[in-house]
């Protein structure tokens, strides 16, 4: 096996929604009350809902960009590459990156659904997030079958809704769901809540894997305002560690022993020592803590490998150290089009991460897990040899797909006699209350 034989399914990108997402799914009231984008008169975009103004999130949708103009821009869709929001230019996209099918989360309502579960008329925000996934199933994933992994948003703020919504999206082959790591910043009961059973079982009935995503509940912190947003940048992958200590010691995963979770964009040269760091707290302290009645006889780390999958992005040293994650809990992913995507070159360093592996094991990560946790055979639609990195790029050789960086504006040049200063973590703060506000 060699770079050009990979089959690479990632787990991990995102959609910036066209204006018109919800024309064909809704009418009447409902459409004339969903979302609307509009755009400002100096061109930023920006989306309405329920009197409330969303910045457009073309921000940090950056793929295609030279470097020098990352950060909070763009803020408009013309300054963004096709492939963030038209589906027939993302597919070009995937192709050239030799990526053969991708899982894309949610971006203006907010990667847990946060705009609806916040919108004051919940009924109207029922109706517009189950057309939110009407549009992300049957429009998005089903314009190229088999290249799309589904991924649904939940009415959590109606447990019974909820519920349906789960039994509804798995009946149209959605096996995955995003969820807020720590819902209590959405003002809901936190994951030991007993509100949150029917969720866990219906989706262990069904096979319906819980995304966990980075930067929901338990977003990197960072030092001080002051501090270089690298620092910042640096220790987001492993801000998870927070939230995934939460849910290991969620005590739903003795009672449903088949519910899957997915740490999205977590990377995984952290998680060997998370498992160590648990094993040890429980062995240590579970006299007092009387931790047996969340994990029986089981180690936490046992636990983990039982129901966790960890996707990472770039992680040479986790790849190194696979025996201690578990070959069957690590999954890939691009993150197209944010900033730390590898686009278009995925192939080149995955396969350097990973070819001192068994082949059995770079089928597993490259494919073979995602598969198993979503449900999802892309085989089913397409012959394996041609789902292959060399399949796909000589597919996009054909599609002429151009990968040439393109400036669109950026971040306003140094003024005279201004020399560069590192970015801080106060002034990405200040910039993002600064859309907000234009918005």
């Amino acid at each position: 096996m060699g770079m050009n034989d990979l089959v690479i399914i990632s787990v991990d990108d995102h959609i910036t929604e066209p204006g018109d997402m919800f024309d064909k799914h809704l009418s009447g009231e409902a459409l004339a009350t969903a979302p609307k984008l509009r755009t400002k008169t100096d061109g930023t975009n920006f989306w309405e809902y329920q009197g409330k103004s969303i910045p457009s999130v073309g921000l940090n949708a950056v793929v295609g960009r030279p470097r020098e103009e990352y950060g909070m821009e763009p803020t408009s869709f013309d300054q963004l590459r096709p492939g963030c929001y038209d589906v027939d230019a993302r597919i070009a996209d995937m192709n050239i990156n030799g990526v053969a099918a991708s899982l894309n989360f949610a971006s203006f309502p907010m990667i847990d659904g946060g705009l609806f579960i916040q919108a004051e008329d919940k009924a109207q925000a029922l109706t517009h997030l189950r057309a939110y996934n009407d549009w992300h199933v049957d429009a998005w994933c089903g314009a190229y079958p088999g290249r799309f992994i589904p991924c649904g948003l939940l009415p959590v703020w109606d447990m019974d809704a909820t519920v349906a919504e789960i039994r509804r999206l798995s009946d149209k082959g959605c096996h995955a769901v995003s969820l807020n790591d720590n819902p209590t910043v959405r003002g809901l009961p936190s994951i030991h809540n007993p509100y949150w059973e029917p969720l866990y079982a219906v989706a262990a009935e069904v096979g319906t894997t819980l995304c966990l995503h980075i930067g929901g509940g338990n977003p990197a912190p960072h030092a001080s305002m002051e501090t270089p947003i690298e620092a910042w940048i640096t220790t987001m992958p492993m801000s998870v560690s927070i939230g995934a200590a939460d849910w290991l010691n969620l005590k739903a995963l003795r009672n449903h022993p088949t519910l899957r979770i997915a740490l999205s964009e977590s990377g995984i040269g952290w998680v060997p020592y998370l498992m160590e760091r648990a094993d040890f707290s429980h062995e240590q302290h579970k006299a007092w803590t009387h931790s047996n009645a969340i994990f029986g006889s089981r180690k936490p780390s046992e636990v983990f490998k039982q129901h966790f999958t960890s996707c990472f992005i770039d992680d040479a040293y986790g790849l190194k150290n696979i025996d201690e994650i578990g070959e069957d809990n690590i999954a890939y992913e691009c993150d197209y089009p944010h900033s730390d995507t590898l686009w278009p070159h995925v192939p080149e360093r995955l396969w350097d991460t990973i070819k001192h592996l068994t082949e059995v094991q770079i089928e597993k990560i490259t494919h073979g897990n995602a598969m198993r946790d979503f449900k999802f055979d892309p085989f089913q639609h397409h012959r394996r040899e041609d789902l292959t990195v060399a399949a796909l790029r000589r597919q996009a050789a054909e599609q002429g797909v151009d990968t040439s960086v393109r400036s669109s504006g950026g971040s306003a040049p140094l003024a005279e006699g201004e020399e560069a200063r590192p970015i801080t973590s106060g002034d990405i703060v200040q910039m993002f209350m600064k859309h907000a506000e234009t918005a």
